[in-house]
């Protein structure tokens, strides 16, 4: 457990240019708080004391505002910038070196039974805001940028963004449909529908003159 605390610590230093000591991310930083508390709660799981896990995560909730289920599987090194509104489901698997930042959320989409939330892989990013919703993969090294909401599986080496999110490279590559995107030159659907409604009406006018002809 040290040896995790100490590659923790230093995970912080190495992401976090503000750190600027061991003791000072241990003693101030809500998000290595939440992983200790997740540690704990998560040896009570695996001991079948749920209740003593549950209290243990609820109690660190309420100490750092990140909700980790004692359920939840998280790697080694995992980095909590900011440590605010996080939320991590039961059947959530964090893998090595990942950073999450405010307000991420790794979550479900309904009450299944079984595996119902994300798998993070090695060494991802995921921006603050960002909600990652069911029971797929997010691949290694990959990217999910803030505010994005990722409902499907996302490649290894990946940058997702949007709503829902998309992936729009791939190993440093644009994704082709990504360049072919115009923002600018977009139809608007209302004046598309007003359109169609005066064509439809202009008909029934036509129709009506010629019945009183």
């Amino acid at each position: 457990m040290f040896i995790r605390l100490r590659e923790t610590l230093n995970a912080y230093k190495q992401r976090d240019p503000a750190a600027r000591s061991s003791l000072e991310i241990f003693l101030l930083y809500p998000g290595v708080h939440a992983v200790i508390g997740y540690r704990i709660a998560h040896w009570f799981y695996k001991k079948k004391l749920l209740f003593l896990a549950r209290m243990v995560s609820q109690w660190t909730r309420f100490c750092t505002g990140v909700e980790i289920h004692p359920g939840a599987t998280i790697g080694r090194r995992l980095v909590i910038d900011h440590g605010m509104g996080i939320v991590i489901g039961e059947t959530a698997e964090v893998g090595d070196d990942v950073l999450l930042y405010q307000g991420v959320t790794l979550g479900g989409t309904g009450k299944d039974k079984g595996k119902r939330h994300p798998t993070i892989g090695n060494n991802v990013m995921v921006g603050s805001g960002a909600k990652v919703l069911g029971p797929f993969k997010v691949g290694d090294n990959s990217r999910i940028a803030a505010n994005a909401v990722v409902l499907n599986e996302i490649p290894p080496d990946s940058t997702a963004v949007g709503v829902p999110a998309k992936v729009v490279r791939i190993a440093g590559e644009k994704v082709n449909f990504a360049a072919e995107v115009d923002q600018i030159h977009i139809t608007d659907p209302v004046s598309v529908e007003l359109q169609a409604l005066r064509r439809r009406v202009e008909e029934l006018e036509k129709q009506l003159e010629a019945q009183h002809k």
